[in-house]
Parts: structure tokens; C-alpha cells; sequence
């Protein structure tokens, strides 16, 4: 394989999906020449046949391509066959995936019925994490691998008889208290378990395999996904790889994260099928992943984008772009949010404070602050030959394509673009892979040590706010995940997204893209046949309850299966532990077992007032 540097993907500057090997999955096939497959996840009891024979119908008619569901005992995993049975009498062939943790027995008698077996490589073998800091020898670690492979190979064969697929799919915070001891709760560690499974299904050439890496932090996510693609072709492995943010939670802040960690990985042509985990009834995440792939799908064809390719930054590890200060924009400072007032006046806007107030206003060719100072938008043109511009705060707007032609016949705006303290960049792009473009540019920018801030401004012309929300996030939040931009602008010729809808949005990229905290961060599972109470008026009550705790993330999970490692790094956590009861977490340790769920809020706000973590909202 040739040097690649950092490269984990072929061409960071086109779009094109990489390749893979084709893995036959109930007569539907992934990865190779295959369309993105669309999948979701029953929550329904999955020993109750009728009920989930009839959700797992109304997602097919959705358009979902696979549909998973919950194994947790020997009956879910023999009913499955009564389901599959049901299914083909009603004319269903929807290939059906079964969703199993600690316990390969279960994946022995589900195989026969079902189309592909997910396991988690942190617990299937592997011991439950106990989080405990256990140092292994190297010794020690060797022979751990050697009695996963001597349980793992047979049942690989199993597969092969039952001509099953499977999928290895890794999720942050719940790896092995062995692979934890060496590499931390990291996207190595992480890349690292899949791996370790990968190689043994190489060894004895079974193919039949989809990968996934998930978590609910999408900046772990995507540097997790682009490392273990990049070892996986270090060492001539081509499995398909599923995409999904874990815990995405509900409405706007699912569907934006979402959004932004799936489309960063969808817009470099890395992922085969897609599941958007939405804390709501699994019909809904349907159409939200058709929109995504399908917005990646406009950047097919798009216009020849250069750059330079040493200015590139690491995408395993988030470093911030070094930028000079520039009033509160650049350095150190949080990325700014400027909205765009359209023909509203900003005297009109300032009643609308609220919490998420914006930095920035743009209005027709210039910017203003909060207090009504005017800032002027300029060409690159005025900017070097306009002495007037000379001293005074200024942005300036442009894209890729124009400022590389105006540096060919102006080479010294190099040096005073350099040079210059009281300057910003608002930065555009009209090329139909804007994401990869916007890139460019600050690759560019890296080369010459251009230290200049940027704010990336996108324009669009959307009458539905999930379209907008899906397609902004998407264009936007691969660069802030790594490390580029000071500010975000937003603009929509469509009157039917209000002001309001347009700031928070931009808000919500920031803080799913992990650049800029500004409300609590819900952590919430999309429920399966595990979760024992109502999920989502749950989630909606907590969400309520907790609103004002800004610094705060806190995770709202169904059950314990999945819930204390999914958590991933939130302060505070509230998990299903069996009929009526919750169990209250600080962190990844239980703190208050047993709870009644009826008083599991209240208890829940006690816990964060005895840590110290309580405000009370301001009205």
C-alpha cells in the first residue's frame, strides 16, 4: 500500500465511495456496488409475535432494508422463527438481525431463523466491564485472545452453516476490562476490539461480516470509524461498515447529530448502511436516513476540488485550527454563531433573546454586534486595494474558486491576509461538495500559515425544517469535528423556517459537532425490546426537568444491557433496571439502585444537588 500520511480514505477532496467486499445479508447484499441499505430496530417484545410482525411490516413499507431486534432469552431467540415464519405467509422477506449480548448460546438458536447476528465484541466473550483497573501481562492478554478464538471459530463455522452474516459491532464505553487495561476507552481501544474478532474470522476465511464502531460522542465516533477503516486496509480487510450514532436522542438534537457524525463519514464515502437511532417510534428514524444518504447523493459528480495535501490535519485525534484573536472570534474563544436577519431589522430580534442568544447578526452587506455596531462585508477586491478598509474591522466573503483565481493574479494578498490583525474570513461554497471544498480551503490556509478566522457560511432554499436540519449538519459538521472554523452562518430563502428555527440550528451543529456547549446534552437510547417503561415521555420529562443545567450531559438509557457503557462520558445517568425500577448513575457507577420509577426524577435532581451540580433555572 502505497503512503497515505493521515490519509484514511483515498482522496480527501472527492467524493467517491470506497470500496468493499459484498456480504450477503437474507438475499439483500451490502457493501460493494450496493446502495446505502437503510436499517432501524424493533421495540417491541420480541416474543411477542404479532406485535413485532407488524412494526417490523411498517418499516419495511418505510424503506428500511434490514430491521433488528432485541435477543435477551432463549424464548425472544426461538420465537424468531415464528416471526420469520409469519413474515414470508404475509409475503415479508425483510431480512431480519438479531441484536445479542453476553451470551453466544443465544446466537447459536437465533442464527437458524434470522439473517445476520450482532454481537458486541466488549461482552460476548469478554466478561461485563467492571471498570476496574486490572493491569494484563502481555502474557496475560495472549491467552485471553487464544480462549476468545478457540470459542469464537466454532461459532463462525456455525454461521457458515447456517449461511448467517455477522456483524461486529464495538460500542464507546462498553470494551472489555482487557482491551481497557491497554488502550483506555479510546478510538484505538475501540478500533483495537473489532480487530481482534476481524482477524480471527480472516484466519478461517469468513467473509460474511459487516463492521461497526459506535457512540454517542460523534467526534469519538468518526475518529473511531476513520481508524478502523484505515487499520482495516493496512491489513487487506474490506468489510462493509454500518454507520450510527448511538443515543442519539429525539427531535432536532437526534436528527441533527445524527446528521453530523453519519454525514461525516457518509460525505468521505466511508459506510454501507446507515441506522439513525432516534428516541422515538423506530418508523420515524426511516425517512430521516433515506434524506441523508440521499443528500449525499447530490455530491456525486461534483467539480474537480484542489489542495494541498501536507496541509491536512490528523483525523484520529482533535486538534483545534490555530487562528490569531480577532474581537471574541479565533484563538481560544468558542466558535461563534451569527444570524442572519434577513429583512428583519436587529431592534426587531433583541426581544427574542433567550439562552441562545446570537453573537452576530448579518444584515445585507454587513455585520453587527449585539449592541448595533456595524462591521463591513468586503471583497477581496476592496480588501487589498480599498486604503480606506486599512485599520478597521472588517470581514471578508468569498469562496475557494474565487480566491484562488484572485491569488493567481494577486499573489501579495498572501502576505496581507498574513499580516492583518482586524480581519475574518466568511467563507462559502458553491460547489455541490461543499463539505470537501470548505476543506480545501483550509488546508490551503494551513499551508501558507494563514492564521486568519473563518466563519463557514452555507445558503440554502428548504421549505421543511428536518430537510434543512439534515442537509446543514450534514455540509457542516465534519469540519467543526475537526478542529475547523470559528463561527457558523446560516441563511434560507424559504419563509417557512422562522429566525429562531435558523439560529438554534446553527447552536445545535456547534454543540453535536462538540465546539460549543450551550444547552444540557441529552444522551437517550432509542428503546428496543429490552426498555421496560414509555422511553420517550420519559426522555421528554427528564428533558423538561433538566433543560437549564447547561453543563451538564445526562443520559437517559433503557436498560442495562447497553445503557452504563453507551453513557459514554455523561455526568449523570438514568437506566431501566427491570419492571418499575431505575437505577441512577455518576457517571459509569451506579449510585442509587432500586428506585421507584415514579420518583427516579426527584432522586435524580437530589443526586446532582448532593454533587454540587444544581442551579436553579432562571425564568
Amino acid at each position: 500500500m502505497k503512503d497515505r500520511h493521515f490519509n484514511y480514505i483515498e482522496d480527501l477532496t472527492r467524493f467517491e465511495r470506497q470500496k468493499t467486499w459484498e456480504v450477503n445479508i437474507g438475499g439483500v447484499p451490502v457493501g460493494g456496488n450496493n446502495p446505502i441499505r437503510i436499517q432501524s430496530m424493533t421495540d417491541t417484545d420480541t416474543k411477542d409475535t404479532e406485535a413485532t410482525v407488524e412494526q417490523v411490516i411498517r418499516l419495511a413499507k418505510a424503506g428500511a432494508d434490514y430491521v433488528r431486534m432485541t435477543v435477551k432469552g432463549i424464548y425472544d431467540a426461538e420465537n424468531i422463527k415464528n416471526i420469520k415464519d409469519e413474515l414470508v405467509n404475509r409475503g415479508y422477506n425483510t431480512p431480519l438481525i438479531g441484536d445479542i449480548h453476553f451470551n453466544p448460546k443465544l446466537a447459536e438458536i437465533a442464527a437458524k431463523s434470522i439473517s445476520k447476528v450482532r454481537i458486541n465484541p466488549g461482552n460476548f466473550y469478554d466478561k461485563r466491564a467492571l471498570f476496574k483497573n486490572k493491569v494484563y501481562s502481555d502474557d496475560e492478554y495472549k491467552q485471553e485472545l487464544v480462549k476468545i478464538e478457540e470459542q469464537f471459530i466454532p461459532f463462525l463455522e456455525m454461521l457458515k452453516k447456517t449461511d448467517t452474516a455477522l456483524r461486529i459491532g464495538a460500542n464507546h464505553g462498553s470494551l472489555s476490562d482487557r482491551v481497557m487495561s491497554r488502550y483506555g476507552d479510546t478510538p484505538s481501544g475501540m478500533a483495537e476490539s473489532v480487530l481482534e474478532f476481524l482477524r480471527i474470522c480472516k484466519k478461517v476465511n469468513f467473509n460474511n461480516v459487516v463492521v461497526s464502531i459506535k457512540a454517542s460522542n460523534t467526534r469519538v465516533m468518526v475518529y473511531t470509524v476513520r481508524l478502523l477503516n484505515y487499520k482495516m486496509r493496512l491489513e487487506d480487510m474490506m468489510y462493509p461498515i454500518h454507520l450510527g450514532v448511538t443515543e442519539a436522542g429525539e427531535g432536532e438534537d437526534g436528527r441533527i447529530k445524527s446528521a453530523v457524525g453519519i454525514g461525516a463519514l457518509l460525505g468521505d464515502g466511508i459506510g454501507d448502511t446507515v441506522r439513525v437511532s432516534l428516541t422515538e417510534s423506530p418508523i420515524r428514524e426511516i425517512p430521516v436516513a433515506i434524506k441523508l444518504v440521499n443528500h449525499f447523493k447530490s455530491y456525486e459528480n461534483h467539480q474537480p476540488i484542489t489542495a494541498p495535501m501536507i496541509g491536512q490535519v490528523n483525523p484520529f485525534e482533535y486538534e483545534r485550527r490555530s487562528t490569531r484573536p480577532v474581537l471574541n472570534m479565533g484563538g481560544k474563544q468558542i466558535p461563534v454563531v451569527i444570524a442572519d436577519l434577513g429583512e428583519r431589522t436587529l431592534s426587531e430580534m433583541i426581544p427574542i433573546r433567550g439562552k441562545l442568544m446570537p453573537d452576530y447578526f448579518l444584515s445585507g452587506n454587513k455585520i453587527l454586534d449585539i449592541k448595533g455596531e456595524e462591521y463591513p462585508i468586503i471583497s477581496l477586491e476592496e480588501y487589498l486595494f480599498e486604503s480606506t478598509r486599512w485599520g478597521r474591522m472588517k470581514f471578508i466573503k468569498t469562496d475557494k474558486m474565487e480566491f484562488d483565481r484572485f491569488m493567481d493574479k494577486h499573489p501579495e494578498i498572501i502576505m496581507k491576509l498574513k499580516n492583518t490583525r482586524k480581519t475574518v474570513l466568511i467563507l462559502e461554497s458553491f460547489n455541490k461538495n461543499p463539505m470537501a471544498e470548505l476543506r480545501a480551503f483550509f488546508m490551503a490556509l494551513e499551508t501558507h500559515i494563514w492564521k486568519v478566522p473563518v466563519v463557514l457560511y452555507r445558503r440554502y432554499n428548504e421549505s421543511q425544517l428536518e430537510d434543512l436540519q439534515i442537509k446543514a449538519a450534514a455540509d457542516l459538521g465534519c469540519l467543526f469535528i475537526d478542529g475547523y472554523g470559528d463561527g457558523i452562518c446560516l441563511s434560507n430563502d424559504n419563509e417557512n423556517i422562522t429566525f429562531t428555527e435558523l439560529k438554534d440550528l446553527s447552536f445545535g451543529i456547534l454543540q453535536a459537532s462538540r465546539m460549543r456547549m450551550s444547552k444540557t446534552e441529552f444522551v437517550s437510547c432509542p428503546g428496543c425490546g429490552r426498555t421496560l417503561f414509555d422511553l420517550h415521555e420519559t426522555t421528554l420529562k427528564i428533558k423538561e426537568h433538566f433543560k437549564h443545567l447547561d453543563h451538564l450531559k445526562i443520559g437517559i438509557m433503557g436498560c442495562v444491557v447497553n445503557g452504563p457503557g453507551e453513557m459514554g462520558d455523561v455526568d449523570y445517568g438514568f437506566v431501566g433496571t427491570g419492571s418499575n425500577k431505575v437505577a441512577l448513575y455518576k457517571g459509569l457507577q451506579p449510585v442509587k439502585r432500586h428506585i421507584l420509577f415514579e420518583n427516579a426524577v426527584e432522586e435524580l435532581e437530589q443526586l446532582i444537588r448532593e454533587n454540587g451540580d444544581w442551579k436553579d433555572p432562571v425564568d
